[in-house]
Protein backbone atom coordinates (compact mmCIF):
# COMPACT_ATOMS: atom_id res chain seq x y z
CA UNK A 1 0.00 0.00 0.00
CA UNK A 2 1.03 3.46 -0.97
CA UNK A 3 0.37 6.83 -0.49
CA UNK A 4 1.02 10.11 -1.79
CA UNK A 5 0.98 14.10 -0.37
CA UNK A 6 1.35 16.78 -2.53
CA UNK A 7 2.63 19.84 -0.68
CA UNK A 8 0.29 22.95 -2.49
CA UNK A 9 1.62 25.87 0.04
CA UNK A 10 -0.58 28.56 0.71
CA UNK A 11 -2.15 32.21 -0.37
CA UNK A 12 1.17 33.86 0.85
CA UNK A 13 3.05 32.45 -1.61
CA UNK A 14 2.96 32.63 -5.32
CA UNK A 15 3.51 36.93 -5.54
CA UNK A 16 5.56 35.96 -8.77
CA UNK A 17 1.91 34.61 -10.33
CA UNK A 18 0.37 38.08 -9.47
CA UNK A 19 -2.23 38.97 -10.63
CA UNK A 20 -3.06 35.82 -12.13
CA UNK A 21 -2.86 34.43 -8.78
CA UNK A 22 -5.49 36.90 -7.41
CA UNK A 23 -8.66 34.92 -9.45
CA UNK A 24 -7.12 31.57 -9.96
CA UNK A 25 -4.89 29.16 -6.54
CA UNK A 26 -1.35 29.02 -7.91
CA UNK A 27 -2.15 24.69 -7.37
CA UNK A 28 -5.10 24.76 -9.57
CA UNK A 29 -3.47 27.47 -12.54
CA UNK A 30 -3.57 25.74 -15.74
CA UNK A 31 -0.16 24.35 -17.13
CA UNK A 32 -0.88 22.17 -20.61
CA UNK A 33 -4.85 22.93 -20.55
CA UNK A 34 -5.04 21.33 -17.18
CA UNK A 35 -4.47 22.21 -13.36
CA UNK A 36 -0.53 22.73 -12.02
CA UNK A 37 -1.37 19.57 -9.87
CA UNK A 38 -3.04 17.27 -12.12
CA UNK A 39 -0.17 16.56 -13.44
CA UNK A 40 1.01 15.16 -10.46
CA UNK A 41 -2.27 13.58 -9.39
CA UNK A 42 -2.57 11.74 -12.41
CA UNK A 43 1.18 10.13 -12.21
CA UNK A 44 0.47 9.13 -8.46
CA UNK A 45 -2.85 7.45 -9.61
CA UNK A 46 -0.50 5.34 -11.96
CA UNK A 47 1.82 3.64 -9.55
CA UNK A 48 0.24 0.25 -9.06
CA UNK A 49 -0.33 0.48 -5.24
CA UNK A 50 -1.58 3.82 -4.62
CA UNK A 51 -4.12 4.15 -2.26
CA UNK A 52 -4.72 7.93 -1.22
CA UNK A 53 -3.64 11.20 -2.25
CA UNK A 54 -3.15 14.08 0.17
CA UNK A 55 -2.89 17.48 -0.69
CA UNK A 56 -1.16 19.82 2.66
CA UNK A 57 -1.12 23.35 2.36
CA UNK A 58 -2.95 26.35 3.89
CA UNK A 59 -5.55 27.47 1.45
CA UNK A 60 -9.02 28.13 2.45
CA UNK A 61 -11.19 25.18 1.26
CA UNK A 62 -12.58 27.37 -1.44
CA UNK A 63 -14.94 25.87 -4.04
CA UNK A 64 -12.49 25.84 -6.84
CA UNK A 65 -10.70 23.69 -4.90
CA UNK A 66 -12.89 21.66 -3.96
CA UNK A 67 -14.19 21.30 -6.82
CA UNK A 68 -11.37 20.46 -8.43
CA UNK A 69 -10.64 17.48 -5.74
CA UNK A 70 -14.47 15.92 -5.98
CA UNK A 71 -13.31 15.84 -9.99
CA UNK A 72 -10.57 14.49 -9.43
CA UNK A 73 -11.67 11.93 -6.99
CA UNK A 74 -14.33 10.79 -9.92
CA UNK A 75 -11.94 10.87 -12.45
CA UNK A 76 -9.14 8.59 -10.86
CA UNK A 77 -11.13 6.66 -8.88
CA UNK A 78 -9.16 7.37 -5.63
CA UNK A 79 -9.37 9.17 -2.38
CA UNK A 80 -8.05 12.57 -2.99
CA UNK A 81 -8.36 14.91 0.04
CA UNK A 82 -7.48 18.28 1.26
CA UNK A 83 -5.13 18.73 4.75
CA UNK A 84 -5.78 22.80 5.78
CA UNK A 85 -2.62 23.85 8.10
CA UNK A 86 -3.36 25.96 10.59
CA UNK A 87 -0.35 28.17 9.65
CA UNK A 88 2.75 28.03 7.36
CA UNK A 89 4.43 25.29 8.42
CA UNK A 90 7.60 24.69 5.72
CA UNK A 91 8.16 21.85 3.80
CA UNK A 92 7.83 19.66 6.71
CA UNK A 93 5.35 20.52 8.85
CA UNK A 94 2.78 20.13 7.53
CA UNK A 95 4.30 16.31 7.10
CA UNK A 96 4.82 15.82 10.98
CA UNK A 97 1.12 17.24 11.84
CA UNK A 98 -0.52 15.29 9.81
CA UNK A 99 1.73 12.28 10.34
CA UNK A 100 -1.68 10.04 12.12
CA UNK A 101 -3.42 10.82 8.35
CA UNK A 102 -0.60 10.39 6.04
CA UNK A 103 0.26 6.75 8.19
CA UNK A 104 -3.16 5.87 8.51
CA UNK A 105 -3.31 1.82 7.10
CA UNK A 106 0.12 1.51 7.30
CA UNK A 107 1.66 2.24 4.07
CA UNK A 108 4.89 0.83 2.89
CA UNK A 109 5.86 4.04 1.76
CA UNK A 110 4.38 7.47 0.73
CA UNK A 111 5.53 10.20 -2.19
CA UNK A 112 5.95 13.35 -1.53
CA UNK A 113 5.82 15.99 -4.16
CA UNK A 114 5.80 20.07 -4.10
CA UNK A 115 3.07 21.07 -6.24
CA UNK A 116 5.30 23.62 -8.14
CA UNK A 117 7.60 21.52 -10.15
CA UNK A 118 7.28 20.31 -13.81
CA UNK A 119 8.30 16.65 -14.27
CA UNK A 120 7.43 13.37 -16.50
CA UNK A 121 7.22 11.89 -12.32
CA UNK A 122 9.74 8.55 -12.48
CA UNK A 123 7.28 7.58 -9.60
CA UNK A 124 7.71 4.00 -10.13
CA UNK A 125 11.21 3.65 -11.06
CA UNK A 126 11.86 5.72 -7.60
CA UNK A 127 9.38 3.10 -6.02
CA UNK A 128 11.59 0.32 -7.65
CA UNK A 129 14.79 1.73 -6.39
CA UNK A 130 13.42 2.00 -2.91
CA UNK A 131 12.12 -1.82 -2.73
CA UNK A 132 16.02 -2.50 -3.84
CA UNK A 133 17.38 -1.02 -0.68
CA UNK A 134 15.17 0.65 1.49
CA UNK A 135 16.04 3.94 3.57
CA UNK A 136 14.04 6.46 5.58
CA UNK A 137 14.79 8.49 2.13
CA UNK A 138 15.03 8.73 -1.65
CA UNK A 139 15.32 12.13 -2.85
CA UNK A 140 15.04 13.10 -7.26
CA UNK A 141 17.96 14.35 -8.59
CA UNK A 142 18.20 15.75 -11.85
CA UNK A 143 21.66 17.43 -13.15
CA UNK A 144 22.00 21.42 -13.96
CA UNK A 145 24.64 23.61 -14.86
CA UNK A 146 27.43 25.41 -12.64
CA UNK A 147 25.57 28.70 -12.77
CA UNK A 148 21.59 26.89 -12.67
CA UNK A 149 22.81 25.19 -9.53
CA UNK A 150 22.88 27.95 -7.39
CA UNK A 151 19.32 28.45 -7.18
CA UNK A 152 18.71 24.81 -5.94
CA UNK A 153 19.38 22.28 -3.23
CA UNK A 154 22.63 20.46 -4.48
CA UNK A 155 23.60 17.06 -3.80
CA UNK A 156 26.65 15.35 -3.19
CA UNK A 157 26.42 11.71 -4.01
CA UNK A 158 28.24 8.62 -3.61
CA UNK A 159 28.24 7.24 -7.22
CA UNK A 160 28.33 3.78 -6.56
CA UNK A 161 25.67 4.08 -3.83
CA UNK A 162 23.71 6.52 -4.79
CA UNK A 163 24.19 7.95 -1.03
CA UNK A 164 23.41 11.49 -0.21
CA UNK A 165 27.07 12.68 1.65
CA UNK A 166 26.21 16.01 1.62
CA UNK A 167 23.23 18.79 0.85
CA UNK A 168 23.07 22.43 0.60
CA UNK A 169 20.25 24.74 -0.10
CA UNK A 170 21.07 27.49 -2.75
CA UNK A 171 24.50 27.23 -1.65
CA UNK A 172 26.65 30.31 -2.60
CA UNK A 173 29.50 28.56 -4.28
CA UNK A 174 29.25 25.90 -6.46
CA UNK A 175 28.49 21.96 -4.41
CA UNK A 176 27.46 19.71 -7.36
CA UNK A 177 25.69 19.72 -10.31
CA UNK A 178 22.96 17.29 -8.97
CA UNK A 179 19.93 18.88 -7.96
CA UNK A 180 16.98 18.34 -5.93
CA UNK A 181 13.67 18.06 -7.71
CA UNK A 182 10.89 18.28 -5.32
CA UNK A 183 10.00 15.24 -5.64
CA UNK A 184 10.42 12.06 -2.74
CA UNK A 185 10.06 8.86 -1.83
CA UNK A 186 10.24 8.36 1.95
CA UNK A 187 9.24 5.23 4.52
CA UNK A 188 7.76 5.78 7.70
CA UNK A 189 10.79 5.72 9.33
CA UNK A 190 11.26 9.38 7.87
CA UNK A 191 8.83 10.78 10.16
CA UNK A 192 11.36 10.37 13.11
CA UNK A 193 13.59 13.06 12.44
CA UNK A 194 11.04 15.32 11.54
CA UNK A 195 10.20 14.37 15.36
CA UNK A 196 13.18 15.28 16.53
CA UNK A 197 13.10 18.85 14.83
CA UNK A 198 10.02 19.43 16.22
CA UNK A 199 10.64 18.45 19.59
CA UNK A 200 14.29 20.43 19.33
CA UNK A 201 12.17 23.87 17.94
CA UNK A 202 9.45 23.39 21.02
CA UNK A 203 12.34 22.81 23.54
CA UNK A 204 14.10 26.19 22.11
CA UNK A 205 10.62 28.09 21.87
CA UNK A 206 10.43 27.54 25.60
CA UNK A 207 13.71 29.73 26.26
CA UNK A 208 13.05 33.33 27.06
CA UNK A 209 14.29 36.61 25.47
CA UNK A 210 15.84 34.82 22.32
CA UNK A 211 14.37 36.79 19.19
CA UNK A 212 16.36 34.47 16.93
CA UNK A 213 14.02 31.69 17.29
CA UNK A 214 11.22 29.70 15.02
CA UNK A 215 8.21 31.25 14.78
CA UNK A 216 6.88 28.08 16.17
CA UNK A 217 7.59 24.31 16.84
CA UNK A 218 5.63 23.13 14.06
CA UNK A 219 7.62 24.82 11.94
CA UNK A 220 10.12 22.05 9.82
CA UNK A 221 12.40 22.99 6.51
CA UNK A 222 12.59 19.59 5.16
CA UNK A 223 15.31 20.56 3.08
CA UNK A 224 18.09 22.54 5.59
CA UNK A 225 16.62 20.75 8.96
CA UNK A 226 16.59 17.08 7.72
CA UNK A 227 18.29 16.40 4.52
CA UNK A 228 20.98 18.56 5.38
CA UNK A 229 21.24 17.55 9.23
CA UNK A 230 21.32 13.71 7.85
CA UNK A 231 23.54 13.54 4.81
CA UNK A 232 26.23 11.28 5.28
CA UNK A 233 24.67 9.55 7.91
CA UNK A 234 23.37 6.28 5.77
CA UNK A 235 19.98 7.55 5.49
CA UNK A 236 19.37 9.60 2.49
CA UNK A 237 19.78 8.19 -1.31
CA UNK A 238 19.33 10.20 -4.29
CA UNK A 239 18.12 8.58 -7.43
CA UNK A 240 19.02 10.32 -10.72
CA UNK A 241 16.53 11.08 -13.90
CA UNK A 242 17.45 12.49 -17.21
CA UNK A 243 13.81 12.94 -17.55
CA UNK A 244 12.01 16.30 -18.19
CA UNK A 245 11.95 18.45 -15.13
CA UNK A 246 11.78 22.59 -13.99
CA UNK A 247 10.00 24.81 -11.34
CA UNK A 248 7.36 26.82 -11.71
CA UNK A 249 7.95 29.68 -9.99
CA UNK A 250 5.99 32.55 -12.30
CA UNK A 251 4.02 32.74 -14.86
CA UNK A 252 6.67 32.91 -17.67
CA UNK A 253 7.90 29.47 -15.89
CA UNK A 254 4.91 28.18 -16.34
CA UNK A 255 5.03 28.69 -20.06
CA UNK A 256 7.93 26.97 -20.58
CA UNK A 257 6.38 24.08 -18.51
CA UNK A 258 3.77 23.70 -20.69
CA UNK A 259 5.94 23.40 -23.10
CA UNK A 260 7.70 20.41 -21.80
CA UNK A 261 4.10 18.93 -21.14
CA UNK A 262 3.24 19.55 -24.74
CA UNK A 263 6.12 17.56 -26.01
CA UNK A 264 5.17 14.76 -24.22
CA UNK A 265 1.18 14.67 -24.98
CA UNK A 266 1.73 12.69 -28.35
CA UNK A 267 2.72 10.17 -26.62
CA UNK A 268 0.92 10.56 -23.05
CA UNK A 269 -2.46 12.34 -24.02
CA UNK A 270 -2.96 12.81 -27.74
CA UNK A 271 -6.94 13.37 -26.83
CA UNK A 272 -5.95 16.66 -25.33
CA UNK A 273 -3.57 18.03 -28.40
CA UNK A 274 -5.78 20.35 -31.09
CA UNK A 275 -5.96 18.15 -34.21
CA UNK A 276 -5.76 19.35 -37.67
CA UNK A 277 -9.73 20.07 -39.80
CA UNK A 278 -10.34 20.59 -43.34
CA UNK A 279 -10.17 23.76 -44.33
CA UNK A 280 -8.86 24.94 -40.73
CA UNK A 281 -5.39 26.39 -39.93
CA UNK A 282 -2.27 24.26 -40.54
CA UNK A 283 -1.03 23.68 -36.89
CA UNK A 284 2.86 23.70 -35.98
CA UNK A 285 4.04 21.96 -33.07
CA UNK A 286 1.58 20.49 -29.81
CA UNK A 287 -1.05 22.77 -29.05
CA UNK A 288 -3.68 21.89 -26.28
CA UNK A 289 -7.28 21.84 -26.52
CA UNK A 290 -9.68 23.99 -24.92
Amino acid sequence: MLKAVILIGGPQKGTRFRPLSFEVPKPLFPVAGVPMIQHHIEACAQVPGMQEILLIGFYQPDEPLTQFLEAAQQEFNLPVRYLQEFAPLGTGGGLYHFRDQILAGSPEAFFVLNADVCSDFPLSAMLEAHRRQRHPFLLLGTTANRTQSLNYGCIVENPQTHEVLHYVEKPSTFISDIINCGIYLFSPEALKPLRDVFQRNQQDGQLEDSPGLWPGAGTIRLEQDVFSALAGQGQIYVHLTDGIWSQIKSAGSALYASRLYLSRYQDTHPERLAKHTPGGPWIRGPLFCF
